[in-house]
């Protein structure tokens, strides 16, 4: 593999094993790696909106519906719409389905984490 000099951010939670392991990855494989513990630092909606739409998913499709607070917060009823999935997403990161990396203007979830192979 060449190094790239392509800036890539990973949204990261160091307690996930997936996520420690795509951030390995990244570091063997791309130059320049930005670490983002979105538990501490969430994404604003209009940077989830971005990740969305480089991923092609609905705001549904990025969140962990198994978390309690996805229940907890009645997340399942069909009548939401995207930007009140994404509020609760920014108001709860814990929601989020992790790792997102993002890189060359695409963004992919690393699960398994040579997904994100594809968009460095």
């Amino acid at each position: 593999m060449t190094m790239t000099t392509t800036k890539t951010t990973i949204y990261h939670n160091p307690r996930c094993s997936k996520s420690r392991e795509t951030l390995a990855l990244l570091q063997a494989n791309a130059a320049d790696v930005t670490v983002v513990e979105y538990l501490k630092t969430p994404p604003t909606a209009d940077e989830i909106q971005t990740i969305l739409q480089q991923l092609g998913l609905t705001a549904r499709q990025l969140m962990r519906t198994k978390e309690d607070e996805y229940k907890a917060q009645n997340l399942a009823d069909a009548s939401l719409s995207e930007d009140q999935l994404i509020a609760a997403m920014v108001a709860t990161p814990k929601l989020i389905e992790r790792p997102i990396v993002l890189a060359n203007n695409k963004a992919a979830i690393g699960r398994p984490p040579e997904n994100v192979l594809s968009i460095l």
